[in-house]
């Protein structure tokens, strides 16, 4: 490089950006002069690289004695070092070389780049301003240099092309290094392996069976042991070795990582017995005796190693079983009736097979002597996709003494080996069973107190005694206080264990009865049969037992249903009963069935999905209480106003229907050229006959007759344009109902806006006395009435879920929408009845396909069939009430 003071001769001093340029290009000359000078001995370098690794691919090594093999990398490591002796002779080029490289290779006379920093031998002003004009000359030809790549010339140290030997070589040694016999580059770096001798006899027979719950298939070894890579096997898989012929005892042996050796013992029930000595007295030691039969060798592999026998060798590589993870999937909620529900994810490698919720109080009395356990609370685990899975669990613990109290949850789940995983723990109130009744909350209250510590008896003792003190205020029914005086007594004289419990569980149907009468115990005995039901399909049970307790189930869930039904036709009727399942006893009775036919076809994992579908359902399943506050009040307004827009829909239709009937009777008069006839033409008589078979001329003294019949073009075309008033009614009507929302605090949805529109346009079409336009406008603005209807019921729906609380699942009741119960009975209606309750309501699917059927008759009558006995069919079909 070239020194400041050099760098500013020349046409370099006058144009900085030239002798920047020149800079680089002589750094890039000199680099690429140095490149041109390693090449060529580096050459021998990469010879005896390859050699070595041809060497070793081959399998060269691992084939030869220690000694050679010892022998052979001395050799290769002193080649090696000899082959980097020529590069003591390197040196970094200079700026002269570098220039002349440049002026060489780039093809410039006269030394333009070296010009730059001489100075003329004559020292006049003459002699410098033309060695300036002369630098500036050469200044133009330097513009555009350039280095060029390394030009080694290695042809000319390696004049017979010998070099091309070690390549092909390499990559012959690659190919056959991923054979069988292929070596490795460490092999020179390795004893060779010990020679064994290989008995041809001797069969070995050896296979690995990963464990069931892993579902993966056996892995059978090949007969010659030639698996060069280990082989992956799950944890805890069995390995099986069965070893026949031969004249001795073959032995099996199992080599850890370590290095450590273990015998792999003979399964009892195959070692070789000692035959029993013939009558000739054939001596020992004959070929008789030495036979040995089949001996089969079996361990646990749980660590990484390989196992050897007759020579033979097979690798493992011990997968090890990762430990099972569990979460809350949501935070943990109580149901309708008190029921905690759980929400929970699961994952492990091979599937989880049981979980459960471990449930203990935050604050405890190491000193209290409580009556009963933890509770216990099995998670419902799928077991279609166990590996990672998601599932809802719901269990009744109102019962539990703990109810009510702050406990910490925490989820445990368990795979098939036997390894656990555990959730964060989560603290809430343990939900409790909701009582109405005071009284029988109290009673409750004293179960609750001793049943946490016995100890405290006296103090349950105590508050009974305090809802006695004035009885006839407090306890108006006889039969409450009497059993609260024999509740008294038996507490009492309560002695030991099973006397307390007997006392606790007294105590707890009272409070029950109290609160429900006999639905109490038939939803416990529900309960019961369900859980049997469910513990019988996770045993995987008999068919017959499995029917039994289907047959308990279903009893059950009659006696419960029958209670709750008796309990609901006594309780007084709600305005709204929101967050309530519609759910029918045929519904019950079809998924019991389905339940049944899945764990008799040995689908038990889907019917005990469902019977935990079937438990959410019922836990969440409530009857109806008079609510109080002015909810009923709100209730009664947006009833109004869904009656109102029921009315407008139900005007808005029979419109349309009298537009397309008067638009159709003014086309047949216009078509026709006839405005004075009317329908009873003897054609009409014939496709229009009456009830007993006669024309309807001649009933039309009886029937009467419809006064548009009789009209003329000019008369239709008029009762066309009075039809305005009508539907700007109706628009008027909308727009207050709009109003209305409004001030409930409701937005009217979209449908109501685009439905105004359109009847103000179909109000116009009937003013010019247009009825085929009209009706397409009463047509959208029907379908965008349906919408907003849509809309505002919505909005109705989520509002009532925020008044009453949380429901199922956030499912929104509609017994009230379809004047049923929440058992599907149908309830007594409020505000105008417009028919009978036995009256069968169409279903959804009805009416939408009537609604179909409805609009493919106006499609097709608005073709204009050709026939006249056609058209008049679909108009009379229109006409039906």
């Amino acid at each position: 490089m070239t020194s400041p003071s050099r760098q500013k001769k020349g046409a370099f001093a006058l144009r900085p950006s030239l002798a920047r340029l020149v800079t680089t290009k002589r750094m890039l000359a000199r680099m690429v002069l140095f490149f041109e000078q390693l090449l060529p001995p580096l050459m021998p370098v990469l010879s005896v690289i390859a050699f070595y690794l041809c060497a070793s691919w081959f399998g060269l090594f691992r084939s030869v004695p220690d000694w050679l093999r010892i022998l052979l990398l001395l050799a290769f490591a002193g080649a090696f070092l000899v082959s980097l002796l020529p590069f003591r002779n390197l040196r970094w080029p200079d700026v002269a070389d570098a220039d002349r490289m440049l002026e060489e290779r780039n093809g410039l006379p006269h030394q333009p780049v070296t010009v730059q920093e001489d100075e003329p031998a004559f020292d006049s002003r003459f002699a410098h301003v033309l060695w300036r004009e002369h630098q500036a000359r050469m200044a133009e030809k330097i513009a555009a240099l350039d280095a060029g790549m390394p030009r080694p010339d290695i042809a000319a140290h390696d004049r017979f092309a010998l070099r091309a030997i070690p390549a092909l070589l390499l990559v012959t040694a690659f190919g056959y290094s991923l054979s069988i016999n292929g070596g490795s580059i460490g092999d020179a770096l390795q004893a060779a392996p010990e020679q064994v001798t290989v008995d041809p006899a001797v069969r070995i027979d050896a296979w690995v069976t990963p464990p069931s719950y892993t579902g993966r298939a056996p892995v059978y070894l090949t007969a010659d042991g030639s698996e060069q890579a280990p082989i992956g096997i799950p944890q805890f898989s069995g390995l099986t070795v069965r070893v026949s012929g031969g004249k001795t005892a073959e032995k099996v042996v199992f080599r850890k990582a370590n290095g450590e050796a273990q015998d792999i013992a003979v399964q009892a029930d195959t070692k070789p017995q000692q035959p029993p000595a013939a009558a000739g007295g054939q001596p020992d030691g004959t070929p008789a005796n030495q036979a040995l039969i089949a001996q089969t060798h079996v361990m646990k592999l749980e660590e990484n190693g390989a196992l050897e026998v007759n020579g033979r060798r097979w690798s493992f590589n011990v997968l090890p079983d990762k430990a099972p993870e569990i979460a809350f999937d949501g935070m943990p909620k109580p149901s309708v009736n008190g029921a905690l529900e759980i929400g929970f994810t699961v994952k492990d490698d091979y599937g989880v097979q049981e979980g459960h919720a471990e449930i203990v109080p935050v604050e405890t009395d190491p000193a209290a002597t409580p009556l009963y356990p933890l509770p216990e609370y099995r998670l419902d685990i799928p077991r279609r996709n166990a590996r990672d899975a998601k599932g809802v669990t719901s269990r009744n613990l109102t019962e539990h003494p703990f109810s009510g109290k702050r406990v910490r949850i925490t989820l445990v789940a368990k795979d098939a080996a036997g390894q656990t995983g555990r959730s964060p723990p989560h603290e809430m109130t343990l939900p409790s069973r909701p009582f109405n009744e005071p009284l029988a909350a109290a009673v409750a209250e004293e179960r609750q107190v001793f049943a946490l510590d016995t100890r405290k008896m006296p103090q349950a003792i105590a508050l009974n005694e305090a809802l006695t003190i004035r009885p006839e205020e407090t306890i108006p029914k006889l039969t409450n206080y009497l059993l609260l005086e024999s509740a008294l007594a038996r507490m009492k004289l309560a002695r030991g264990e099973d006397a307390l419990k007997d006392t606790a569980q007294y105590l707890w149907e009272i409070a029950l009865g109290m609160e429900d009468g006999d639905l109490s115990l038939a939803e416990r005995k529900l309960r019961e049969a369900q859980q049997k039901l469910a513990d019988a399909l996770n045993r995987n049970a008999s068919d017959e037992e499995i029917k039994k307790l289907m047959d308990e189930l279903r009893k059950a869930m009659q006696d419960y249903l029958t209670e709750l039904a008796e309990r609901m036709q006594n309780a007084p009727m709600q305005p709204n009963q929101n967050a309530q399942n519609i759910l029918r006893q045929q519904d019950l009775e079809r998924m019991m069935d389905q339940i049944e036919n899945l764990a008799r076809s040995g689908n038990r994992d889907a019917a005990q999905q469902m019977l935990s579908d079937l438990q959410r359902m019922m836990n969440n399943l409530q009857a109806g209480r008079p609510q109080r506050g002015q909810q009923g009040q709100e209730n009664s307004e947006a009833r109004k106003q869904i009656d109102k827009l029921g009315e407008i829909l139900r005007d808005q239709q029979k419109l349309m229907e009298q537009t397309f009937r008067l638009d159709q009777q003014l086309k047949d008069r216009m078509q026709r050229g006839d405005p004075d006839m009317g329908e009873n033409d003897p054609l009409l008589d014939e496709m229009n006959p009456g009830e007993n078979g006669e024309p309807q001329d001649k009933q039309q003294g009886q029937q009467g007759q419809n006064p548009s019949d009789q009209m003329t073009a000019e008369q239709l075309k008029e009762a066309l344009k009075q039809l305005r008033a009508q539907q700007d009614a109706l628009g008027k009507q909308l727009g207050e109902l709009q109003k209305n929302l409004g001030d409930m605090g409701m937005k009217p949805g979209p449908g109501f806006g685009q439905a105004q529109r359109e009847m103000d346009g179909a109000g116009r079409e009937l003013g010019q006395g247009r009825g085929d336009t009209a009706v397409e406008n009463q047509g959208r603005a029907l379908e965008a009435l349906r919408q907003g209807a849509r809309d505002m019921m919505n909005q109705m729906m989520q509002a009532q879920r925020g008044q009453q609380g949380q429901g199922l699942d956030g499912q929104v009741g509609q017994g009230e929408q379809n004047g049923r119960d929440p058992l599907g009975r149908l309830r007594r209606a409020e505000g105008p009845d417009f028919g009978d309750n036995k009256v069968k309501v169409p279903d959804e699917i009805d009416v939408q396909r009537a609604r179909e059927i409805l609009d493919a008759i106006r499609e097709k009558l608005s073709n204009n069939p050709p026939q006249e006995m056609e058209r008049r069919y679909l108009e009379r079909l229109l006409d039906i009430q």
